[in-house]
Parts: C-alpha cells; sequence; structure tokens
C-alpha cells in the first residue's frame, strides 16, 4: 500500500504541479487584477455562498462511495445506475434551496443571476467528483490523476483566448470567468462519465426508490460532516461582504480572495493525499492490517510540506502579493500571513480526518465539525466588524488548529497509536529549523526568488536530515516488485 501511495502520488503531484501554477499566476492572477478587486470580491463572496449548500448536491455519497467501492468493487455497477440518477434529484433540491437562501441573504438581480452560474457549476463539479470517486476506489489513480487536471487545462486554453485573443474589443469581465469554467467543468463531467460507464460496464439508469432511501440513510452522516466543515471553511468572505456596508464590504471580501488564493491552491495539492488515501486506509482497515507506516509516511510528507510554505509566505508575504496582485498589497499581505498558518492546520486533518472517516467515525468527528462551525461563526461576528479581511483570517487559524488538534486526539485514541517522542521531537525541531532557515535567508540580501529556492532546499534538507523525509525508504518503497 505505501508503494501505491508514493508511485500515484508522484505521478498526482506531478501533473497538478504542470498545469495548476499555470492556472494560478497565469490566468486566476490576471483575471484578479483585469476586474479589479471589488468585482472580484463580488464574484468570490458568491462562489462561497453557492458552496454552503452544495452538500445537497452530493448528500455524503461521493466520499460513502468512494470507501464502499474500495471495500466491494462487485457494487460498482449496481450502485452507479441507481446514484446517477439520485444525484440529479438532489441537483434540484439544491438549486430550490440555495436560491431560496439567497432571496432571504438580500440577492436581486445580477446577483442571483451569478448564483445560478454558480450553482451549475458546483453540480458540474461535485458530479465530477462522484465519478472520480468510482475510479479512485478501484486503485486507477493514474486515470483519475488526469481527470484531476482536465478541468483546468481546458479553463486555461478557454481564458487565454478570451484575455489575449482579441477576440472582443470589450474588457474582459468577470462573468466571461464563470462562463469558461462553466463550458470545462461540462467536458470534464462528460469525460468522466464515459471512462466509468465503461469501468462499471453500464447499461442503463434505474429508478429504485428503496436504493435512494437506503443510500441517503448511509450517507447522512458524510451529508452532515460536509456541510458543517463547509460551513466553517466557505462562510468567511460571505459573512465580510455582508457585515461590512457597501463597496467597503465588497472590497475587504476581494483582500480576502487575494490572500486566501494561494491557500486554496495549497490545499488542493493536499487534498490529492486525501483522494489516494481513504480508498487505501479504507482497504487496510478491511484487511486488518496496520495503519502506522501509511500514516506516518503521508503525514510526514504534508507536514514538511505545509510547513515550508506557511512559514515561507510569512517571511515572503510582501514578496508573494507584489507578484500575484496590482492593489492592496500591504492589506493582502498582511491576510496572507495569517491564514497560511491553516495550511498546517488542514494539511494534518487531510491525513487524520480521511483516516477517521475510512474508520467510519462519522458521529465524532460531526460533533467536532458542529463546534467548529459555532466557534468559526461567532469569531466572525466578532472580529469582521472590528477588522475586516484580517479578523476573519484569525477566525480560520484558530478554527482550523483546534480542529486539526483533536482529530489527532481521536486517531491516537482509537488506534491506540503509541506516544514516539523521536517523531514529536523531530516535528518540533523541523518547525524551529524552518523559522530558522527563512530569518538567515532573508537576511542574506539576495533577490527574494533566489532567497526562497534557498529556503525550500535548505528546509527539504533539514527534513532528510532528521528523517522527516526518509529517501532510502522512499526509493525501497518504490523499488519493490510486490505491492504490500
Amino acid at each position: 500500500m505505501q508503494r501505491k501511495f508514493l508511485t500515484n502520488l508522484g505521478f498526482l503531484l506531478f501533473l497538478n504541479l504542470l498545469i495548476k501554477p499555470l492556472w494560478i499566476f497565469g490566468i486566476d492572477r490576471t483575471v484578479q487584477n483585469v476586474v479589479g478587486a471589488g468585482d472580484f470580491g463580488f464574484y468570490f463572496a458568491i462562489l462561497n455562498f453557492s458552496f454552503l449548500f452544495n452538500i445537497l448536491l452530493d448528500f455524503g455519497i461521493t466520499n460513502f462511495n468512494n470507501r464502499n467501492i474500495a471495500q466491494n468493487a462487485q457494487l460498482l455497477n449496481k450502485h452507479f445506475s441507481s446514484i446517477v440518477v439520485l444525484r440529479f434529484l438532489l441537483a434540484a433540491v439544491y438549486f430550490v434551496i440555495t436560491f431560496s437562501i439567497g432571496l432571504l441573504w438580500g440577492y436581486r438581480g445580477h446577483e442571483l443571476i451569478m448564483l445560478g452560474l454558480l450553482g451549475l457549476n458546483q453540480f458540474f463539479i461535485s458530479f465530477i467528483l462522484y465519478l472520480r470517486s468510482n475510479i479512485s476506489a478501484l486503485l486507477h489513480f493514474k486515470t483519475d490523476s488526469v481527470l484531476s487536471v482536465l478541468d483546468r487545462i481546458l479553463m486555461i486554453a478557454i481564458c487565454s483566448v478570451l484575455l489575449w485573443g482579441n477576440v472582443t474589443k470589450d474588457p474582459f469581465r468577470i462573468e466571461w470567468f464563470v462562463y469558461a469554467q462553466t463550458a470545462a467543468y461540462a467536458l470534464t463531467a462528460l469525460v468522466a462519465l464515459l471512462v466509468v460507464i465503461k469501468k462499471a460496464s453500464f447499461r442503463r439508469l434505474n429508478w429504485n426508490s428503496l436504493f435512494f432511501l437506503m443510500i441517503i440513510k448511509q450517507s447522512m452522516p458524510y451529508a452532515i460532516l460536509v456541510l458543517l466543515m463547509t460551513f466553517y471553511n466557505r462562510i468567511d468572505s460571505v459573512m465580510i461582504e455582508r457585515l461590512l456596508d457597501g463597496t467597503e464590504g465588497k472590497v475587504q471580501s476581494g483582500i480576502y480572495a487575494h490572500a486566501y488564493r494561494l491557500l486554496e491552491a495549497s490545499n488542493n495539492l493536499a487534498y490529492l493525499f486525501s483522494i489516494l488515501l481513504l480508498p487505501l486506509f479504507a482497504k487496510l482497515i478491511k484487511l486488518g492490517e496496520k495503519i502506522e507506516n501509511l500514516l506516518r509516511l503521508s503525514f510526514s510528507i504534508l507536514f514538511v510540506t505545509s510547513v515550508i510554505i506557511a512559514v515561507g509566505s510569512v517571511f515572503y508575504r510582501f514578496e508573494l502579493m507584489h507578484l500575484m496582485y496590482d492593489d492592496y498589497i500591504g492589506e493582502s499581505a498582511a491576510v496572507f500571513s495569517v491564514l497560511m498558518a491553516c495550511f498546517i492546520f488542514i494539511s494534518t486533518t487531510y491525513v487524520f480526518g480521511t483516516l477517521l472517516t475510512a474508520n467510519g467515525n462519522l458521529k465524532q468527528l460531526n460533533f467536532l465539525a458542529g463546534g467548529g462551525m459555532v466557534l468559526n461563526l461567532g469569531l466572525n461576528v466578532t472580529l469582521i466588524p472590528l477588522y475586516g479581511a484580517l479578523g476573519s483570517a484569525w477566525a480560520s487559524v484558530v478554527t482550523q488548529g483546534l480542529m486539526a488538534a483533536l482529530q489527532v486526539v481521536l486517531v491516537v485514541l482509537y488506534f491506540k497509536l503509541k506516544f514516539n517522542p523521536r517523531f514529536i521531537g523531530a516535528l518540533l525541531l523541523f518547525t524551529a529549523g524552518v523559522i530558522g532557515i527563512n530569518m538567515i535567508c532573508v537576511s542574506l540580501g539576495l533577490p527574494w526568488i533566489k532567497s526562497f529556492g534557498i529556503m525550500i532546499a535548505a528546509s527539504i534538507i533539514l527534513a532528510a536530515i532528521l528523517r522527516l523525509l526518509d529517501v532510502g525508504n522512499f526509493i525501497r518503497i518504490v523499488s519493490r516488485n510486490k505491492i504490500s
């Protein structure tokens, strides 16, 4: 399992590191600068509002399906033919509730049109994730890896034409960005659907009311978990835009979007781990095999990566924001330096939370997520009127940090993991070492990109010395002919 994890992780990271930077620095960054912080803040707030109820599109089916098919691959054909029908029924429920809450929230006219378009995109994203869950559950990780970047490849092509192709004399509008997303998601969903139809030997759709109720009942804990986590992950910019008056709300939401962009990009890489880990953890648990080696391996890689990125983002916050954007650099840098601390905590939950999900500890995870949502809402209501986007960033750090710590405690208790003082000491020493390396690199007086590169290289060497990244062990695992 460790070999399968590492080899497929390498391929998945290669594709994403090849495509995602082009998207972030070439397209997304350009769009934010072209349309301005106010218009992008308006889009970003409604985008996150469309996320709040997207669990209604899925109802936890994707996570349930990934775990279930990984343990019972023979059920794919039977389940797929009915779940597709169920998902379209859930889509109707999503649109009714999202528009109803949107009206109560105060959205009108152009805001509702934008909400409708972004809601359609949420449907396509959710459908793609469900289709990919079938592919990854069958352990066809390379096919899943290609699908994970296909939408971005298509969006890069479409947006490049709109931004630089001189196909229109009108200035680029944020609506065009949304249209490009819709087209890319729709095409990706079609490709993924064709792949799954072939894998499942699919023949026809199946209306089965009893099956729908059974799936909803079994998926309910996953649905509640995702709903609660979505609220404390996505409510920030929505509350910023509404709690602050007029233009200030849109601008502060735009500043938060500036800072959040690189955090979201980093989180997307960490999320790739959970895609691989959920079926692998589920398989190990079903077979009654130990999970400690895979747990430590995956956490070590993510911890090292997240600490390097998070600490580096604090020391190079102004340079990174200046590289990305044209306005509100100082404000964005302040929010960014705080918000990037979340990456360490979110990376931790992508490992430990995924293990708890694979183990079926949904009740405990839901209890934690409910507390996290209440805490995050309370902190946002208190801090946003006082500090704007910066207050919301602090609310996120506190919430994510507490959730990560409690999930680690749950894993230790449920899996009876032994305390390893050497490993804990190595984690603490590595964190302190990365801070020291950044302080030295900043003081060298070199061009910041060169200094940043030296910092990353030195931090990786430190991780290898502390055996958090055991290169020899990686080589031995990958070179094995037989998957353990």
